[in-house]
């Protein structure tokens, strides 16, 4: 017997934990089946994940907004072509409110442990306040991008002003006539440097790596267009089939390192296009294959480093003083807060939460250095478990949310195989996992993803584990329907 008493537990069918786009799908889709005997764990106050946590200044999707949504409930209500944050959380709270599902959220609670009882055939999760659930299944849609990295520079704690993550933007601080040193140059970075660098009396802006950046083809979606979109959502169905063909394409360059390298052109041309001097120019050139790191989207980031109140920093960061940050060269650039544009820990996403398998197995130990799952959903030795976004899965050139819509039909078919079959458990084949894990790598050393540069996408050894190496049509197919010939099946 676990360390969680059942006779204290809430019994349920289904635990999902996080209430962002994948927590909630998988809530939606399991009431549009009947399943209605299932709880919410949210560890916020409301609902949105990513998009709740990000309100940093300029924070926006790099995905077009006709394709960044679920295919069921698409929204003739966006105001660009690419969405801002706010609409984004905005939408979410809608298909909450509309699909009905807030009645099974429980906020504030966030899961801390989750074992799974082999006697029973159900997993106990326990939250961090004591709260304990027992369930048939869990479903982890905590997503990847929730953990912020804080990077390791000596001193960083000693810093005497005012420090935060980008993703715990403190919009109650003023920066008007601060000077302020930004480490980072990410996506979140490229978005938020131009909205604060006109307000800042100095921005001192800390370049490790450079990013490949391209135009970002965005512009204002009318009233006009949005009443035809709402009236006739089949035009908005064929706009979005159109954009999600265009970005499949692109699934070529990240597969073929030789074809990316036709597409750096562009993104020298933006360079070259947006900052005249060539020293500057020279420090913002890119030195990998494009693709290896996020490719980024922007029309006003490289504008706003020819600011004359805007310096770009590449001598690598020393340490951090209790005034500011020094640089290698001996260079202390005294500052009055430091945001940290750091991005996230997206390969150890799951860290926070104590997962026990059915042989004692905790998966984050069970997956350090080379994460193994089968279809980025099951994991051998932990049955009745899925996961939404997990290893394997990320994309670099289409929107997440196809795949999520992919990743919850194939767990809603196990979850319904478990009760109408009678099951107790699914747990999938150890050599059904293998072989999926050892193709799924063996495509990755393949692709530009595997060309050389440290990437986020990277575990510690370097693998690309949080990617799918291939056509997203292609992950759609092999997670159409469920084979239970890959799974070990007791009733």
């Amino acid at each position: 017997m676990t360390e969680l008493a059942a006779s204290t537990s809430r019994d349920v069918d289904v635990v999902i934990v996080g209430a962002g786009f994948s927590g909630l799908c998988m809530a939606i889709q399991l009431r549009r089946v009947g399943v209605t005997d299932f709880v919410v764990l949210e560890k916020a106050t409301s609902v949105g994940g990513t998009w709740r946590d990000n309100t940093y200044p300029g924070a926006a999707c790099d995905i077009p907004s006709h394709l960044y949504s679920f295919s069921f409930e698409q929204n003739p209500a966006w105001t660009r072509a690419f969405p801002l944050q706010a609409e984004i959380q905005a939408y979410l709270e809608r298909c909450a409110d509309k699909y009905d599902v807030r009645r099974h959220i429980r906020f504030g609670a966030e899961v801390e442990h989750a074992a799974f009882d082999r006697a029973a055939g159900r997993w106990r999760v326990r939250t961090k306040a004591g709260e304990q659930y027992s369930a048939r299944a869990l479903v982890l849609g905590n997503g990847a991008l929730h953990l912020p990295a804080y990077p390791e520079l000596p001193g960083l704690d000693s810093f005497a002003g005012k420090t935060f993550h980008s993703a715990r933007w403190d919009h109650g601080y003023d920066m008007s006539q601060k000077t302020v040193a930004v480490i980072g140059t990410g996506a979140s970075a490229i978005q938020f440097v131009p909205q604060i660098a006109p307000k800042v009396q100095r921005l001192h802006l800390f370049q490790r790596t450079p990013a490949w950046i391209v135009p970002k083809p965005d512009h204002p979606i009318g009233p006009l267009a949005r009443r035809v979109y709402a009236r006739a959502p089949a035009l908005q169905r064929l706009v979005r089939s159109g954009l999600y063909w265009q970005h499949e394409a692109r699934a070529l360059a990240f597969m073929r390192p030789a074809i990316m390298r036709l597409v750096e052109p562009l993104a020298r041309r933006h360079l070259a296009r947006q900052i005249a001097d060539p020293a500057l120019r020279a420090r913002l050139r890119p030195d990998y294959r494009m693709g290896c790191k996020r490719v980024l989207i922007s029309d006003d980031f490289y504008p706003a480093l020819t600011r004359p109140n805007v310096e770009l920093v590449t001598d690598a960061i020393e340490r951090i003083e209790p005034t500011g940050v020094r640089t290698s060269d001996g260079v202390l650039r005294e500052v009055d807060a430091i945001v940290l544009g750091t991005g996230f820990r997206a390969t150890d996403y799951l860290s926070a939460i104590t997962i026990v398998g059915a042989d004692g197995h905790e998966l984050n130990a069970h997956w350090r250095g080379k994460p193994e799952t089968y279809l980025g959903i099951t994991v051998a030795g932990f049955p009745n478990l899925y996961l939404l976004m997990g290893p394997g899965t990320g994309l670099g050139h289409n929107s997440m949310i196809f795949m999520i819509e992919a990743q919850v039909r194939y767990a809603l078919q196990c979850i319904l195989a478990l009760r109408d079959r009678g099951l107790r458990t699914l747990d999938v084949r150890p050599e059904v996992q293998s072989a999926f894990a050892s193709e799924l790598y063996e495509q990755l050393g393949r692709t530009v993803w595997s060309s050389g540069c440290k990437s986020w996408y990277q575990t510690a050894d370097g693998r690309a584990a949080a990617l799918w190496p291939g056509f997203t049509v292609s992950y759609w197919l092999r997670t159409r329907q469920l084979d239970l010939r890959d799974y070990q099946a007791v009733a």
